[in-house]
């Protein structure tokens, strides 16, 4: 092989080898860059899809109060409801009164913060308040009533027994108690719903009469 030959032999495989290391950057570039933009869409979606569950299934200062382990939705059941509260509503799969007239408190935890269960008794303790119709319902962590061989797991301000000083005590527990009692079986994890009827005829909303309305929830022991 002559020189010239050679030489440009050795040319053409430089040549070859640049052009497939400028692809190689190439390619390494576009890989890097596609997985930059999945993981910053994968980010949003994350974001987005986590923090629109969180809006539909716990509420936010927005569209809901709370009063210790209570949270009620606001706007449930009215026709100028936020898309939040219609997507709660419609992922329970209930119908709810309006808010105008009635109002639902829910807890899933004791008044210290402690997630309810059946393993656990609880006193519920509160007040009567003649003005408004009230009732109180245990539930397992799905929304289903708990069977019992009294069929019983609602309380109300007609068949609660109240005391003389217009106060009442009902014990959420498996074993059965005298007086008030709900029970709970092995239902496991539990919600309790706080029930007024007539809030849309006196301003009950305001701050500080949510707390004087619905009951405490003290854990006495599991």
């Amino acid at each position: 092989m002559s020189a010239a030959s050679a030489f440009r032999s050795l040319t053409s495989l430089n040549f070859m080898s640049f052009t497939l290391h400028r692809l190689k950057k190439r390619i390494a570039a576009l890989i890097a860059t596609t997985t930059d933009w999945a993981l910053f869409i994968g980010i949003v979606l994350i974001l987005g899809l986590g923090s629109s569950w969180y809006m539909i299934e716990r509420g936010s200062g927005l569209t809901t109060v709370t009063a210790g382990p209570w949270v009620s939705w606001t706007a449930l059941g009215r026709p100028d409801a936020d898309p939040y509260t219609r997507a709660h509503a419609a992922r329970l799969g209930i119908l709810p009164l309006s808010t105008e007239v009635s109002q639902t408190f829910l807890a899933r935890t004791d008044s210290e913060g402690r997630t309810l269960h059946s393993s656990c008794d609880y006193t519920i303790e509160g007040r009567e308040t003649a003005d408004f119709w009230w009732s109180i319902t245990v539930f397992d962590a799905n929304g289903r009533l708990i069977p019992n061989v009294l069929d019983r797991s609602v309380f109300t301000s007609d068949t609660m027994a109240i005391n003389p000083d217009g106060s009442y005590l009902a014990m959420l527990s498996r074993d059965a108690h005298a007086g008030n009692w709900l029970p709970t079986g092995g239902a496991g994890r539990l919600a309790l719903a706080f029930t007024v009827l007539d809030l849309g005829t006196r301003a009950v909303a305001q701050e500080g009469d949510i707390e004087r309305l619905v009951p405490t929830i003290t854990r006495k022991g599991c």
